[in-house]
């Protein structure tokens, strides 16, 4: 049982614990005489302020303590220990865990767990590994073994067909290829993530004059998805390149306020098919001149 009262020679054994945080600390960043708390019978720590600018908090503790019956102290260990008031760093957190959309970059790797609830098999049954995994490449390796052993002489029709690696070579051929696909499970997941950033209840949403489904930027998603997302192929939309719901709008809506066509001037009409009369009066040295000309236009001099 621990003693609650610091034995006496242990706790004035300042100096030496000061030696000992000394030779572990940098020198002159060890403060003051905190306390000494007991640990044990005849064992007690001392503990002294640190004064490194990046240690704010914390505490150098030194242990000491004496055998039974002996009156020398000795040094046990030194520390430095985080106190009540200390700057710690965050709490650790898997990467799984702290990854977030948008901190992909080139190159980056993302693995998936074999076992994943977003993948189900795609064609060949859960016993089959996922790809690039050590199993499968294990797989590939035994069936390339296969093949070539069961290769005989004679005709190719005849060849036996290995065990394994048939049915991916069919579901190839089928245009089946992923090894595992979307579960319901990540449908609905992806679906959710998609409504909460480009739905109904989004502050867009709210405000826009209509919605995605009558919008002629809406380009209809296939598959069990279409009637309830698209792909908005408007660019100067928020939503641009984005699956969108249905229901979500904005105010770049097709027909939102459609400008209309500035108006055409009539074509000129030129008809060719009227004469006008032109009445000729005679002249004053006996030639003629049209009415509404002047006689230099006829020639006069």
């Amino acid at each position: 049982m621990r003693s609650r009262t610091p034995d006496r020679l242990c706790a004035e054994a300042v100096d030496l614990a000061r030696t000992a945080a000394e030779e572990v600390g940098t020198p002159g960043m060890v403060g003051d005489h905190i306390t000494a708390v007991a640990e044990g019978d005849r064992v007690v720590t001392h503990l002294f302020d640190c004064r490194e600018p990046g240690y704010r908090g914390w505490r150098y503790a030194v242990t000491v303590a004496r055998a039974s019956r002996a009156k020398v102290v000795t040094l046990d260990e030194s520390v430095l220990l985080p106190g009540p008031d200390a700057m710690l760093a965050p709490e650790w957190v898997p990467w799984s865990e702290r990854l977030r959309p948008g901190d992909m970059g080139p190159g980056d790797l993302l693995p998936t767990e074999a076992d994943d609830l977003r993948l189900e098999p795609g064609f060949s049954g859960e016993d089959t590994p996922p790809p690039n995994s050590p199993v499968a490449e294990g797989m590939a390796a035994d069936v390339a073994d296969t093949e070539e052993a069961d290769v005989v002489a004679g005709s190719p029709a005849v060849q036996p067909v290995p065990a394994r690696g048939s049915i991916a070579a069919v579901a190839e051929e089928l245009g089946m290829g992923r090894a595992r696909v979307l579960s319901r499970y990540g449908l609905h997941a992806a679906a959710d993530r998609w409504e909460e950033s480009f739905g109904p209840k989004t502050q867009m949403a709210q405000s826009a004059p209509a919605t995605c489904m009558t919008c002629g930027f809406l380009a209809p998603m296939a598959g069990s998805l279409r009637p309830a997302f698209g792909v908005c192929a408007n660019e100067f939309s928020p939503a641009d390149g984005r699956v969108v719901s249905l229901s979500y709008g904005c105010g770049a809506h097709s027909e939102a306020a459609v400008m209309p066509k500035p108006p055409r001037p009539a074509e000129p009409v030129l008809d060719e098919t009227v004469v006008e009369p032109v009445s000729i009066r005679p002249a004053a040295d006996g030639g003629s001149v049209e009415d509404g000309g002047p006689a230099e236009e006829l020639g006069h001099s």
